[in-house]
């Protein structure tokens, strides 16, 4: 017989096992009987079993509960596809020995991150990939091409427009990266070099990544006055590259703007009633967090990176300009705290308003202090509740961190790397019915699986990989404050990563059974190759 036809005929063989009623196969691994299941879809919940095999999903619903190697009793839990989160930051820490076990996101539910946001990540996606699957992971790995790391590694960091020569490069790089399974591109336009891209040039390379089914996620080019201005450029990239348009962190930055997120949802909401595939994500704070730098620094100042920065500050006509200039952005920000600052640490936590008062100065001569010295990292208190609570009733807002895979340090970071998810649906689904549980599970599951595309996993069905989460909707809830930023999210009971127990009657097991997650096209056409 031969090895295509055998191939074939173990494929259905495996299909024609799954519609075999469960009483008729071979004992399963896991059984997690009698739990109130949320598939991800908009379904209501039902209560009935899950059935695991191996890595997969076997059975989902009523069925015999017999045949176990492990029955896990769910009664009062609620069972659900492993979360999805679309947006963190952990490039290198998921890569790190110290924190590629990725509990923070364990404990919230999370079985895969997508990684390469804001921009800012591996361009070498092979080689990202590689070091992954390598060592392991605590969830599975996404990866998006970042085109501020692209643009830095043809072009520097310069403020200029590509030649011919080097749009051929972002190309070609891009196209490779997608071969190497990205699942699409990202651009931080807030940010150097993104800050200093034009939109055609955004686009050059957006169509690369649309001939590879790719996607286009974007921290967009302002969030505060020009809010809509930028959510209509998003949508203009989509639309010229004819890819799916995907907002980072959606919300509105000022209190000069408060309100405005509903005109910018009317705009997205017009374009997908045209036909476009336009998507968000937001994580449920009235804080953001940044660099000092990204805060006020005009684009001007930024280029060149942080050396050059630092040239401008010591010169005498940069140095006015720039004071003015920054001088003059602090009228229209928030409360701006300290995260992070290695010259001063005893300033973690204070806000730029309490340190300049202490210390008998301006706001505006502390902030060009810190960048003299390094920069710092910071939190915005600079949203609305009701903003926030707007964003997570739309149907087409994913839940999603903008955190990282973190272990307890002597900084103190936005608490959304902790407490994302388990804030949304324990707190605002269950506790205060913002939203439905059911609506804040697809937020997390279903709905991140469609944006990008996947079609294994995001669901509770029954031939797909068997990432899963229990938790106890008493307790499941964000422990992170502002000022303990560290505290894992309690209430998940169990978590399986592709089969494997992540997480067993809620303590981590340090299983590392992620891996990195590549497009199937990509690999399709790298195999074609």
């Amino acid at each position: 017989m031969s090895a295509p036809l055998l191939s074939g005929l173990r494929s259905a063989l495996a299909l024609l096992l799954l519609c075999i009623p469960l009483a008729a196969q071979e004992r399963v691994d896991i059984l997690l009987q009698g739990g109130t299941i949320y598939d991800g879809t908009t379904a209501e919940p039902r209560t009935g079993n899950v059935a695991i095999k191996g890595n997969r999903l076997v059975a989902v619903g009523e069925f015999d509960a017999k045949l176990a190697e492990v029955v896990i009793d769910c009664t009062g839990l609620v069972v659900c596809p492993g979360f999805i989160d679309l947006h963190t930051h952990s490039d290198r820490s998921i890569t790190d020995p110290v924190g590629r076990a990725n509990v923070n996101f364990l404990t919230q539910g999370c079985t895969t991150i997508v990684t390469g946001n804001c921009g800012f990540g591996p361009v070498d996606v092979a080689k990202y990939f590689s070091e992954i699957d390598s060592a392991g992971a605590g969830t599975h790995v996404i990866h998006m091409l970042p085109h501020g790391s692209l643009r830095e590694a043809v072009m520097g960091k310069t403020r200029r427009d590509p030649t011919v020569e080097e749009i051929e490069q972002l190309c070609k790089l891009a196209d490779k990266a997608m071969v190497d399974g990205a699942y699409g591109m990202t651009t931080g336009l807030i940010y150097v070099p993104g800050i200093y891209s034009k939109t055609d040039e955004i686009v050059a390379v957006a169509k690369v990544v649309a001939r590879h089914g790719g996607i286009y996620g974007s921290h967009i080019r302002g969030e505060g006055a020009t809010l809509l201005d930028a959510v209509r450029e998003a949508i203009e990239i989509g639309k010229q590259a004819e890819l799916p348009v995907h907002v980072s962190h959606f919300k509105a930055s000022g209190n000069r703007v408060w309100g405005t997120l509903r005109a910018a949802g009317q705009i997205i909401e017009q374009a997908r009633s045209a036909g476009q595939r336009v998507t968000a994500d937001q994580y449920p704070y009235t804080a953001s967090s940044t660099s000092l730098e990204a805060t006020l620094l005009p684009a001007w100042a930024r280029e060149g990176g942080r050396e050059k920065i630092k040239e401008r500050l010591e010169d005498e006509h940069d140095s006015k300009r720039l004071r003015a200039d920054v001088a003059k952005k602090l009228t229209t920000t928030d409360r701006i705290v300290i995260a992070n600052y290695r010259s001063r640490p005893e300033w973690l936590g204070k806000s730029l308003a309490e340190i300049a008062k202490a210390d008998g100065r301006e706001e505006v001569d502390v902030a060009l202090d810190i960048e003299r010295n390094g920069g710092a990292s910071i939190i915005h208190h600079n949203m609305h509740e009701d903003d926030v609570r707007y964003a997570m009733q739309l149907p087409w807002v994913s839940t999603a961190s903008d955190g990282s895979a973190k272990t307890p340090g002597l900084d103190r970071p936005h608490p959304r790397s902790f407490g994302t998810f388990s804030r949304k649906i324990g707190r605002y689904a269950i506790a205060d019915s913002v939203i439905t549980l059911t609506h804040a599970i697809r937020s997390a599951s279903g709905l991140p699986a469609d944006i990008l595309g996947l079609t294994d996993r995001g669901y509770l069905k029954p031939g797909l990989i068997a990432d899963v989460v229990v938790f106890d909707p008493k307790t499941f809830r964000d422990q992170a404050t502002f000022d303990d930023p560290f505290r894992y999210s309690t209430g998940v009971r169990h978590a399986f990563v592709a089969g494997v127990r992540a997480i067993h009657e809620g303590v981590p097991t340090g299983a590392l059974a992620g891996k990195a997650l590549r497009k199937p096209a990509a690999k399709e056409q790298a195999k074609a190759k």
